[in-house]
């Protein structure tokens, strides 16, 4: 069985990706320690080190759609120019991405050392105050570096909330910033534009170039994009532009407000300006607005900051892991812990570097460093689409291919080699001594261990085993067939699973069809898809093996395949609608009211699935003589119920009751309404069908007591509303607390999502 990687990021996802991994130490760190090497022409340092990364970015796009492959620019570099320059490609990126790891923990400190240097804050009520001490800057970035190694080995998952909360903090920020002090820019401030010469504007533009580095970062996650031959290309200018863009503006704005010695050579530039503009002003109760500006822009360099180090650490970590799993590297770095599938050695070994970065170099050195190492990647990943290109490769058929071949590459390795010249020996030195150890390290350790070539051999194997969505939709023509979906989680048990087969076969034996049971494994981001989805565990020969015993005794055809990927719920949906699901047929675990609250992933894939849904609750009984239909008139979920009631009693030889609750004291034409709606829906049926009226002024009390006897109970349930469905619990998550029967929960496609009173309303009316 082979398994199939989840294609779930779109294109803003790429955007997002790109330029989280940008803003960061460009803005925040680097204008006042590039504008001691350039002078105000520091803003066509950081023009110019975007025009240098174009060529980079675009072969990166086109060998991304070409070879939509787990792990990047080291791929193509390996695959195009041989495993000598993808040895030197990894151990390059590998140190550029630690590099600017540090550079954005170290610098980051340097925020949270200017507000406690504040003087001491005096709010409204007088004679308060409040004075801060804090450890040494380094101090304060080890300890940092420590909590994010934590939280990258034990797979502490980001959530995409999050991320998004702080980056629209972080850019609202940065707007009021732009909009409160454009106006006080002033012209004189730019006055000997020209003063450091070319050489200063060179030396600048060496040293501001890690702010791009993020701009082919998703390179890394080629593989997980959707439809790369758009959003790849697409994706990488426009996260490219907007960001040259947001540096310039703000750039223009520090310098501009901000006397030149005051900016230059400091490191936290951003704070240093708010501070000069807004220091002396005060709000009601003589609470200073400096200091509140201050504190803003700290929380969103920190933001900013933090973040860029976290992923440094977990994209970096994965570049050893890779030239591991390729024989490059030594094969201790390919461990993955087992209970917290993290690349465990790869995360400490990089973690230890960061913290030695840290306590050791100095802002400017790790800036200037992590731009020769990344300049260095970018000469080699234009050669690569190079060697592509010319060897007219067969199967090479990039969706995408880069305007003005090849002299824009050409443009980018010139350019590129004439930078690094223009650098200070350290660096130089560094970027010769990595090229130095690659080869040795490739031909001491690595040449005897591999049996490949650069853009010549093995690269079928790259689709051998994979999509297992496109073997199956290859061989099996799509007709009007009912396709019953069944998501499996790593942590569903045998019993489980048996059961959720079972209670699908019948409906395939009566709208004909199949089944596709498909196990979703989640992996952390710490871990590419491609690592894992090549690890054969235990647990995957156990679950193609149980699900082949199943199939033998039942009497539909049932298809198994396997899904990783880094979100389950969205690598649910895509499926569904790649495969022309009618039905999703998935269990679902009790949940608490708080989870209401930070949103259940059944509730996204409700609202975004393609198809019905249906979620299972509590154990499957061993045998059914009643299926339960609770009804609540609804124009879509009810028929939906009937339908798979009637064809599940029809096949199990059972009968079906529809039952309704009404309070004691309605009305005889509420009573008459119902039993006629339930004639209409017995109507509708193939089984013996019972009708059943509950009167009771608790409609779960009353409910509960008349299911005793049922073996299977269907509901309707809809999405919940975070805060309103935790004060109003739905009465469908009420019963089916209140039962020990299993519990569907339907929803109909053609359901409208409620609004925020729903919950509220059903309360009221239907208790």
């Amino acid at each position: 069985m082979t398994k199939d990687l989840e294609r779930d990021l779109g294109l803003s996802a790429v955007i997002a990706i790109s330029m989280g991994a940008m803003i960061g130490s460009g803005i925040f760190i680097l204008p006042g320690v590039a504008m001691a090497e350039a002078g105000p022409a520091v803003i066509l340092a950081f023009v110019i080190a975007a025009i240098l990364v174009v060529p980079a970015a675009l072969s990166i796009a086109e060998l991304g759609t070409a070879m939509p492959e787990a792990g990047g620019d080291y791929v193509f570099i390996e695959r195009g120019l041989g495993p000598s320059f993808g040895t030197i490609a990894g151990l390059g990126t590998w140190l550029m991405l630690m590099l600017k790891g540090s550079l954005a923990l170290y610098g980051g400190m340097f925020y949270i050392n200017f507000v406690y240097q504040l003087p001491t804050w005096e709010f409204a009520v007088p004679g308060v105050g409040m004075a801060l001490t804090i450890p040494g800057v380094r101090a304060l970035g080890i300890t940092f570096a420590l909590v994010l190694i934590a939280v990258n080995l034990f797979g502490v998952k980001q959530t995409g909330g999050l991320q998004l909360v702080m980056v629209v903090v972080m850019l609202a920020i940065l707007s009021a910033f732009v909009a409160g002090s454009i106006v006080q820019v002033e012209g004189a401030n730019f006055d000997g534009f020209f003063a450091e010469g070319i050489d200063g504007i060179l030396s600048a533009t060496a040293l501001v170039l890690v702010s791009y580095a993020g701009v082919t970062k998703v390179a890394a996650v080629a593989e997980e994009i959707e439809n790369p031959g758009r959003n790849l290309p697409l994706g990488l200018l426009l996260s490219l532009i907007a960001t040259a863009f947001l540096y310039a503006l703000l750039v223009f704005v520090l310098v501009g407000v901000v006397d030149g010695p005051e900016l230059s050579g400091t490191e936290e530039p951003m704070a240093e300006a708010t501070a000069l503009l807004f220091g002396d002003l005060t709000i009601w109760g003589g609470l200073p607005l400096g200091t509140l500006a201050v504190v803003a822009i700290v929380l969103a360099a920190l933001l900013a900051l933090v973040s860029t180090a976290n992923a440094g650490i977990l994209t970096a970590s994965r570049y050893p892991l890779a030239l591991s799993r390729d024989n490059l590297f030594l094969e201790k770095f390919e461990y993955i812990h087992p209970r917290f599938s993290t690349p465990f050695v790869a995360i400490l070994t990089t973690g230890a570097i960061i913290i030695f970065i840290v306590a050791t170099q100095e802002v400017d050195e790790i800036a200037k460093m992590a731009g020769a190492f990344q300049i260095l990647v970018y000469i080699l990943v234009c050669g690569a689409l190079i060697a592509f290109r010319e060897r007219d490769l067969e199967w090479y058929d990039p969706d995408f291919r880069t305007p003005g071949y090849p002299w824009v590459q050409l443009f980018g390795i010139l350019s590129g080699v004439f930078i690094i010249t223009q650098m200070d020996a350290q660096e130089i030195f560094g970027s010769i001594a990595i090229v130095i150890f690659g080869f040795v390290w490739f031909r001491w350790y690595a040449k005897s261990k591999i049996e490949r070539e650069g853009a010549a051999k093995g690269l079928a194997r790259r689709e051998a085993g994979k999509q297992f969505v496109r073997d199956t939709e290859d061989q099996l023509e799509r007709d009007d067939r009912f396709e019953v979906l069944i998501p499996i989680r790593r942590d569903v048990t045998r019993e489980q699973e048996d059961a959720l087969i079972q209670m699908a076969a019948p409906i395939i034996h009566r709208r004909g069809g199949r089944i596709r049971v498909v196990r979703f494994d989640e992996v952390p981001d710490q871990v590419p898809l491609e690592t894992a989805a090549e690890a054969l565990s235990e647990a995957d020969i156990e679950f193609e093996q149980r699900t082949d015993d199943l199939v033998r005794y039942l009497e539909v055809p049932v298809e198994v395949g396997e899904i990783v990927s880094h979100d389950t719920r969205h690598a649910v949906v895509n499926f569904a609608e790649r495969s022309g699901a009618d039905l999703i047929l998935a269990r679902q675990e009790a949940t608490s009211r708080l989870g209401t609250l930070f949103g259940r992933d059944t509730d996204w894939i409700i609202d975004h699935a393609p198809c019905d849904v249906v979620f299972v609750q509590h154990a499957q009984r061993t045998s059914v003589d009643e299926i339960a239909v609770v009804t609540d008139r609804s124009p879509f979920n009810d028929p939906l119920k009937v339908e798979l009631a009637d064809a599940m009693a029809d096949v199990l030889d059972a009968r079906v009751r529809f039952l309704f609750a009404v309070d004691e004291s309605a009305p005889d034409a509420l009573l008459e309404t119902i039993e006629t709606y339930h004639d209409e829906l017995d109507a509708l049926c193939t089984v013996p069908v019972e009708s059943t009226v509950v009167r009771s002024n608790n409609a779960v009390e009353g409910l509960s007591g008349a299911l005793e006897s049922s073996d299977i109970v269907m509901l309707s349930t809809m999405t919940h509303r975070r805060l309103p469905d935790l004060v109003f619990e739905q009465r469908s998550d009420r019963l089916a607390a209140a039962i020990e029967q299993p519990v569907l929960l339907v929803h109909s496609k053609k359901t409208r999502r409620g609004s925020f009173l729903r919950p509220i309303l059903e309360r009221v009316l239907f208790d």
